[in-house]
């Protein structure tokens, strides 16, 4: 078990968002987006260049973090509400046993709904997603106690957004009402009820940049005047009629309303997007304010991540759980705390990273030995996969991938389909070489390692060891008479 060379037993703080792409950072190289606290964290500690979700949807992805197993351990490789945690210590309660305080502040997005997964306490704010039915006073969470509080109750949503669109408008509450405001304000709060005794581990889990897009109006204003960059479209994303099934079912235009949506309406969406991120990035400056003046930031190991990207209009897609870059590429940097001279300030690190990788990194951060059977790896030392494998959804809604060197595979069953990018020449997925002759060995070999790692149902995609997938389908578009799951006014 290694231990830090500085202080033997650091604090932890943990900050994770939702839908936030490892492309959208002004230190990854984004023309647009503003974020200098983020930027600031990674001249602080090490970026993970080439770090991913394996399963880059909420739920399953959260999984991997907290237990550290793959997709394939943890037994949940699709998005399903009511999938309890699997056995075996959580990342929380490892913390807990070496003798730390462990508190979450926002979302966790786990069943039941009041799971603490091994936390000694979880505020939480769920979107307005009401799953537990168990207690005596109704089905609210803390933020929407809170908002009851306030005088708002039942209000989260009566601005008419939703959590599942990309239509936007500014937020209809005042501004220390927002979600993200009331994390961060929990979150200092939790950190001044800490026992001085006891190291602490703070998870701080922001339900943003996840729709609903509602910006403080201040910090749409900040982006007013800034030309916003097109989203990337390759030649493949165009041809509608050939993209693979569930793609289609992805970007299915009888249901998603950025689907035919004008150009000034996409990229009011887009500027509102990038509102939100920079709207992050000032609030996590308060907590490490609140650290600093707390004494404590010099002592503190500080993670910056979120569980997976989003399209964005990348390609014509406004969806999660894709493999593209913009969906499954994930923002990774660890700062380490004062003397620990394992991770370099200001360094780069393009091992391939997986979000997983959290729970085995922060614990060998910490001192704290990783549990048996975790099979995701730690980010300190020289420990290096030679590929990464993806997974996400089954039958005729799975995608798969593997990313290797310079080049990824992502295949899709139905129809046997699947493209081919060089990442090094082709960062944004543009350019689909599947079917150029001169990288059919490349593909080939890609082929081999994804038959290597399937699994269960998958293996019948596999025949006299060539993949032959599932049937085609034919795509009928359907509408969505629920507004992708619109919540309306709550009367708490």
């Amino acid at each position: 078990m290694s231990r830090p060379s500085g202080n033997a037993r650091p604090n932890v703080l943990l900050i994770c968002t939702d839908h936030w792409s490892g492309l959208l950072t002004h230190a990854a190289g984004h023309p647009v987006v503003m974020t200098p606290t983020i930027d600031h964290l990674a001249r602080c500690g090490v970026t993970y260049t080439q770090a991913y979700s394996a399963c880059p949807s909420c739920i399953p992805a959260r999984r991997s973090l907290m237990t550290g197993l793959s997709p394939r351990a943890n037994g949940l490789r699709y998005y399903r509400e009511g999938a309890g945690f699997p056995g075996g210590p959580t990342l929380a309660q490892c913390f807990r046993d070496a003798g730390y305080q462990a508190y979450a502040v926002g979302k966790l997005h786990v069943s039941p709904q009041r799971d603490r997964i091994g936390f000694d306490d979880v505020l939480l704010e769920e979107q307005g997603r009401h799953l537990s039915r168990d207690i005596p006073d109704g089905v609210a969470d803390d933020y929407e106690l809170f908002l009851a509080e306030q005088g708002y109750g039942g209000q989260e949503y009566a601005g008419g957004m939703t959590q599942n669109e990309f239509i936007t408008r500014p937020w209809h509450l005042p501004e220390h009402c927002h979600p993200t405001n009331w994390a961060v304000r929990e979150m200092c709060r939790a950190i001044r009820r800490r026992d001085p005794r006891k190291p602490g581990f703070w998870y701080l889990s922001f339900s943003a940049p996840h729709p609903p897009i509602t910006p403080l109006q201040a910090y749409l204003d900040l982006y007013r005047d800034v030309p916003v960059d097109e989203p990337a479209t390759g030649a493949w994303s165009q041809d509608f009629d050939n993209l693979p099934f569930h793609i289609k079912e992805l970007s299915n235009p009888e249901m998603i309303a950025m689907a035919r949506a004008s150009r000034h309406e996409i990229e009011l969406s887009r500027r509102a997007f990038y509102a939100t991120l920079t709207h992050i990035d000032h609030q996590i400056r308060v907590v490490i304010g609140y650290l600093r003046e707390a004494g404590l930031l010099e002592d503190t190991i500080i993670a910056f991540t979120s569980d997976h990207g989003h399209m964005v209009g990348e390609h014509g897609l406004w969806c999660m759980t894709p493999f593209y870059e913009m969906s499954a590429k994930i923002p990774l940097i660890i700062a380490p705390p004062e003397g620990d001279d394992r991770l370099k300030p200001g360094a780069t690190d393009d091992r391939l990273a997986e979000f997983g990788d959290l729970m085995p990194t922060l614990l060998d951060l910490a001192g704290i030995e990783v549990p048996a059977g975790v099979d995701r790896l730690s980010l300190v030392g020289d420990r290096r996969r030679d590929h990464l494998y993806g997974e996400h959804g089954e039958e005729k809604a799975a995608m798969r991938m593997v990313r290797a060197g310079r080049h990824k595979l992502i295949y899709y069953p139905v129809g046997n389909q699947m493209h081919l990018f060089d990442l090094e020449d082709d960062p944004r997925e543009c350019c689909d070489l599947s079917g150029d002759a001169r990288y059919a060995g490349e593909l080939e070999r890609l082929k081999g390692l994804l038959m290597e790692n399937l699994y269960g149902s998958d293996l019948e995609w596999v025949q006299d060891g060539r993949l032959v997938g599932l049937p085609a389908m034919e795509y009928i578009p359907r509408p969505n008479r629920n507004l992708r799951g619109q919540r309306g006014l709550r009367f708490l």
